[in-house]
């Protein structure tokens, strides 16, 4: 029975911690910058100097980002968090969008034909000024630029105070002399190299993702878009036409998503459907974009559409206000309802308390609370293992190596005992689902970037900086193998030991808030265990039969 459940003990681990795309990772090919130079690009494509910084750059500033437009591209090549620190340098602002030797992480749309070529591939935008600011409420740039047949295309971004969605918008005038077709083209495009501060253990998707009320939910995997470029085909599963809906870039914490269909307003996909484009480019990048058609424009005409573009946290609050079903972006991978429920409740603990950490611990009891009849009876049947452990010990110096001479008076033993072996693995693998959803619900939770709890945790999504935290991790998972029934076998027993402090490196380099969990949680269950261990020691003395 230990064995059995020493076996539990570790699936279960190892499902929380690492979860299942961290035991089978996607390859993600890190893209040089001589690769990308020698490399023949495609139309529409990212210009040369993507890799290096803008030559003309114009940089916006508004209370929640930084942000740099190449006045040339008219591309969004850079775009500066403020509220947010740098993973790797906590004096720094993060940063989203980035072009140069670190990476490629841009936005770029553009004014295609119906064949889909691109109408500004060769032009230059031009600005009134280099540097914008807030005037009010808003910021906008506008970028303009003409064709040699007459075509005007003007170019507007629209930043918002304490948003971080930015509008797009392309004012096109025709005096070609005939009628033009000009759709609009929006792709997000990056190399596929982890993001910054992503290690083993702090590893969550990063890709493509889209939405769309027919297929729902999908993440495109960097490794599907290599084998169909690698074979020539386009057989990554995905979504291709929509109504409505989203598509864009996530990572942990962040992402970026073209709005197809803002909350409650209208689709950007009027005149047909839009057509979405998710592939891994001859460039080694990686883009998830859309194709909006627009109706054909007359000579002398002008013509005005636009889009939206989320760049910025995965804050539960906000995403729903944005477009439907944006919270999905949240990675909970196959424990999606479970973790989200229990993110609403530690939201609302949050509301109540002012403070995450706080939140957490109040969380952890209620579940606790929840869960006690099922703890209840693991540890009953785990208390009954224990106390008849020197009976154990006496069958196996007594039947020494006949295992089935051994096994059989075992079970006649728990038969008069009336003690179940599996009693104490079935509530456990119940509890699975809620263990693995608590976790990736504070994992995932950008809530708790630079939230404090107190003291010496200042930020609960790194680790603790003085390693308390872990320590007590460790001291509290070696003290509950005391409470559990020693293993017959003395090399289990040994294990059982040792397990502890092979374990707690892991937790040495989880975030606070997760360590915080766990620590509460061990707290509670050491308590629970102890009262029932002594409980049942006390009946079994008095003689009353434990129930």
């Amino acid at each position: 029975m230990d064995i059995k459940r020493m076996t539990v003990f570790f699936a279960v681990s190892l499902l929380i911690l690492l979860g299942w795309e961290k035991i089978f990772p996607t390859p993600q090919p890190a893209v040089s910058a001589v690769q990308q130079a020698g490399q023949q690009q495609t139309s529409p494509t990212i210009p040369a100097e993507t890799g290096l910084s803008p030559a003309v750059p114009i940089t916006v500033s508004t209370d929640t980002v930084n942000a740099v437009i190449d006045e040339k591209s008219g591309d969004l090549r850079s775009l500066t968090l403020l509220k947010y620190d740098s993973a790797e340098d906590q004096s720094k602002p993060f940063t989203l969008f980035h072009d140069g030797k670190d990476g490629i992480y841009v936005a770029q749309s553009d004014v295609v034909d119906a064949a889909g070529r691109s109408l500004t591939q060769g032009l230059s935008f031009q600005s009134a000024k280099k540097q914008y600011s807030l005037e009010g409420d808003k910021a906008e740039v506008r970028l303009t630029a003409n064709t040699a047949n007459g075509i005007q295309i003007d170019k507007i971004y629209t930043f918002t105070k304490g948003s971080y969605l930015v509008g797009i918008r392309f004012d096109v005038t025709n005096r070609s002399g005939s009628p033009i077709r000009t759709d609009g083209s929006y792709r997000i495009v990056r190399d596929g190299k982890a993001p910054e501060g992503q290690g083993y253990f702090m590893a969550n998707y990063t890709g493509p993702v889209l939405y769309t009320p027919q297929s729902g939910f999908q993440k495109v995997k960097f490794g599907d878009l290599d084998d169909d470029f690698k074979e020539g085909r386009e057989q990554a599963e995905y979504e291709r036409k929509t109504q409505s809906g989203w598509v864009g870039m996530s990572q942990h914490y962040f992402f970026s998503s073209w709005i197809l269909q803002p909350k409650g307003g209208q689709s950007v996909c009027t005149t047909d459907a839009c057509r979405i484009d998710i592939k891994r480019r001859s460039d080694n990048l990686y883009s998830a974009g859309v194709i909006v058609p627009q109706p054909e424009l007359a000579n002398g005409m002008k013509q005005g559409f636009g889009i939206s573009l989320y760049a910025g946290p995965q804050t539960t609050s906000a995403l729903g206000k944005i477009a439907d079903n944006l919270e999905l972006i949240k990675d909970y991978g196959r424990v999606h309802w479970p973790a989200t429920g229990l993110f609403w409740l530690m939201d609302k603990l949050h509301g109540f308390t002012g403070n995450w950490g706080w939140a957490i611990v109040l969380l952890t009891i209620i579940v606790k609370i929840v869960l006690f009849p099922l703890n209840n009876a693991a540890y009953k049947s785990m208390a009954k293992m224990r106390a008849v452990a020197p009976k154990l010990e006496a069958l196996k110096k007594q039947y020494g190596d006949d295992r089935m001479a051994m096994q059989q008076a075992m079970m006649q033993m728990y038969r008069s005992e009336k003690i179940n072996p599996l009693g104490g693995c079935l509530p456990m693998l119940l509890q699975i689902p809620i263990f693995i959803g608590l976790y990736w619900a504070i994992f995932s939770s950008v809530e708790l970037r630079q939230a404090p709890w107190l003291g010496w945790i200042t930020d609960l999504s790194r680790h603790d900086p003085w390693f308390i935290l872990p320590v007590l991790m460790t001291a509290t998972m070696w003290f509950q193998t005391t409470l559990n029934p020693p293993p017959t076998d003395p090399m289990q027993a040994k294990m059982m030991k040792i397990m502890p402090f092979v374990f707690s490196f892991m937790f040495f380099l989880f975030p606070a808030g997760l360590v915080l969990y766990y620590v509460v949680n061990n707290l509670l269950t050491i308590a629970q265990q102890w009262y029932v261990n002594r409980s049942t020691e006390q009946q079994r003395k008095k003689g009353e039969v434990v129930s």
